[in-house]
């Protein structure tokens, strides 16, 4: 963890009082603001440091440097103010000074201010310069150092910057500057910054000054994010090497022996599914740990909402069977999704109740994350399925009906309007008695944008995880059918027959009805494709990057 460490500033001068004729009052500035330089890592935006999210927690207004500093608003509080800093024009000077103008005039109005910097402040930054205005303005700061790119983009291609026999490094920026090469030793390791656009009179500097022209060397675009890409070549290639990759953006760029360390040391880009471009349909609310998980194995997650959930249209149902549990009318509720327990505990707080109005009554869930949404009540369900979880399996595993050990013969099932008959039908051979309430209902959502339908069409997308059978049937309703290449996972036997229904062939399944687990299921089959490819010495590729002649059975 990052410590903050305060700059001693000289403290702000007040006005002195101004008195008036008639009365005496007095008048002093505003105290000045207090500015905090966070660094936020390269572009992982799990790099930030815990003392980063701390200051982002108190923070008043956050001075921000574009779209890519989004993600780590979600550590603020309500009602932050949020500066863009990002619309300096110009040189680097002007708009390092424009930047610092803007973080003082911010401090001005605002007691608790928070800059955020790609990196680490103080390395290849602006947090120098503008902590330099911040004390000319009389403005105290501290700074919380982040992960700087000289060496969290080399890390993630795989590639350490020291090893036993390489303990020089030298970092050098190309930006807007000229750098004298007869200085370096040709042994040493470089790190280029700023390079890019410089790259073909670098190398023959570098050359020219006694560097190999076989000196390996990797460009790395997009570091320590899921869209990284890096190329390997020497000094003589590298240029034409990355003109035949077709990358675009700022590359960091190494160069020496170090480089070499990179075919077994690569651990970021040959996760299972890197760069794969996944379409998760979901509901509006329920995205995160899906995302997350796919993130995980490297993955490029693009949420498309299909269904909305909404209360039912004839709420009295609900609020009979609600009574009636108050009421003792029931021996068991079951839960079956996620969204039953949400909405079960919307009504009780409608109705102000709490957990307590379980007591007496058995409780059953299908799937661990509908016990897990259970247990937020502080409620343990008596009833999990020990086999398949679905309604079958709990169904399998539900005791049938005994006048002697059942005071109660009735069951609450709160469920979707579109759920399917099983667990219904089963109870029933077990002479139980059930209320089938509908707790909620699920809508098609509207379509998604034309590019992404066409990407889905023609394949662009590598994979499809579909989370239920109304995903399945809403995707297809609102965007057709993914293309032949496309992979499709899906979350259990439900879902997988509804996805064939629909003529899909479906290529992973998860062994649990979990985001968790079905993320799991389609790295497996990631893994073991990749395998199949380097066994077979072919080049690994994603599922868009290869087309089959095959459609899907329809």
């Amino acid at each position: 963890m990052s410590s903050a460490k305060t700059a001693a500033t000289p403290a702000p001068q007040k006005v002195p009082a101004k008195i008036a004729a008639s009365t005496t009052t007095a008048k002093q500035t505003r105290p000045l603001g207090h500015v905090t330089f966070v660094g936020v890592g390269p572009g992982d935006p799990s790099l930030l440091t815990i003392a980063g999210r701390d200051v982002l927690a108190n923070a008043d207004a956050v001075v921000v440097e574009g779209p890519e500093h989004d993600a780590f608003l979600a550590y603020c509080k309500p009602g932050v103010e949020v500066i863009d800093g990002s619309g300096a024009e110009g040189s680097r000077a002007l708009r390092v000074a424009a930047r610092a103008r803007l973080v003082v005039k911010t401090a001005k109005a605002s007691s608790n201010v928070v800059r955020l910097l790609t990196g680490d402040p103080f390395t290849f930054s602006s947090g120098a310069e503008e902590a330099s205005a911040c004390r000319k303005a009389g403005i105290s700061f501290n700074v919380v150092p982040g992960v700087s790119e000289v060496s969290a983009v080399p890390a993630y291609a795989g590639i350490p910057l020291t090893m036993k026999s390489d303990r020089e490094v030298t970092v050098l920026d190309l930006a807007e500057a000229k750098l004298d090469f007869s200085r370096l030793h040709p042994k040493q390791t470089l790190v280029l910054l700023n390079a890019t656009e410089v790259l073909k009179d670098t190398t023959a500097a570098l050359i020219e000054s006694g560097f190999d022209a076989g000196t390996p060397v990797a460009a790395t675009v997009g570091g320590t994010t899921t869209a990284q890409t890096s190329v390997v070549g020497t000094l003589g290639t590298i240029v034409a090497d990355l003109r035949a990759a077709k990358l675009v953006g700022e590359a960091v760029i190494v160069v020496g022996a170090v480089v070499e360390q990179r075919e077994s040391l690569s651990w970021f880009e040959t996760k299972p599914l890197f760069g794969w471009r996944i379409l998760v349909p979901r509901t509006k609310d329920q995205a995160g740990p899906l995302m997350d998980r796919l993130r995980r194995y490297g993955a490029m997650p693009e949420e498309v909402p299909t269904i909305s959930v909404e209360p039912p249209r004839n709420p009295q149902q609900m609020d009979k069977a609600i009574r009636g549990l108050v009421e003792g009318r029931y021996e068991w509720v079951a839960f079956t999704s996620v969204n039953a327990v949400k909405a079960v505990r919307e009504k009780f707080d409608e109705y102000g109740l709490d957990a307590r109005a379980f007591s007496g009554l058995k409780i059953a869930a299908v799937g661990e994350k509908t016990a897990e949404a259970i247990g937020a009540w502080g409620i343990r369900p008596d009833l999990l399925p020990s086999g398949e979880q679905s309604a079958a399996g709990l169904v399998e595993d539900w005791p049938p009906f005994d006048e002697v050990l059942d005071p109660i013969n009735r069951v609450f099932l709160p469920r979707a309007d579109i759920a399917t008959e099983t667990l219904v039908a089963g109870l029933t051979d077990l002479g139980w008695e059930v209320d089938d309430v509908t707790a909620y209902r699920t809508v098609r959502a509207a379509p998604p944008p034309a590019p992404t339908r066409e990407a889905i069409k023609s394949g662009k997308f590598d994979a499809v995880v579909f989370t239920s059978s109304s995903t399945v049937r809403n995707l297809v309703g609102i965007a057709g059918k993914p293309h032949a290449s496309t992979v499709i996972a899906v979350i259990g036997p439900a879902t997988l027959k509804t996805a064939e229904e629909h003529g899909l062939r479906v290529d992973a399944m998860a062994e649990a009805p979990s985001a968790e687990e079905l993320a799991d299921a389609l790295a497996r089959f990631g893994a073991d494709r990749r395998d199949t490819m380097l066994e077979a010495g072919e080049p690994v590729t994603r599922p868009s990057e290869r087309r089959s002649g095959s459609r899907r059975k329809s």
